[in-house]
């Protein structure tokens, strides 16, 4: 069955780094755009990154230019995303997702498959 699992989130201090993991299983991880996504509090679930299948093309939302870095390694089903110079607003519940369809996009609707999320803080 299809899962994916991500990890590394937590509680930081602004200007603080986390790297978030999503672990893929269950399908053909290098047939797949993959995104991260984030839902704060009160607020639409939000693309922030996405990367192509095979060519390693990234594309990501202007507020996380610069500092964040999605990354993949089709051989070990693994997806990253590098997080640095975390500021508060960046709190949310992050998800990866993986989109079967050929375009990349940072688009909710356009993913197939989601991981359960995991919870990251920034707070002084």
């Amino acid at each position: 069955q299809v899962q994916l699992v991500e990890s590394g989130g937590g509680s930081v201090q602004p200007g603080g780094s986390l790297r978030l993991s999503c672990a893929a299983s269950g399908f053909t991880l290098n047939d797949h755009v993959m995104g991260w996504f984030r839902k704060a509090p009160g607020k639409e679930r939000e693309g922030i990154s996405c990367i192509s299948s095979k060519d390693g093309t990234t594309d990501y939302i202007n507020s996380v230019k610069g500092r964040f870095t999605i990354s993949r390694d089709n051989a070990k089903n693994m997806v990253w995303l590098q997080m640095n110079s975390l500021k508060p607003e960046d709190t949310a519940v992050y998800y990866c997702a993986a989109a079967a369809g050929p375009g990349m996009s940072t688009i909710p609707g356009t993913y197939d498959y989601w991981g359960q999320g995991t919870q990251v803080t920034v707070s002084s």
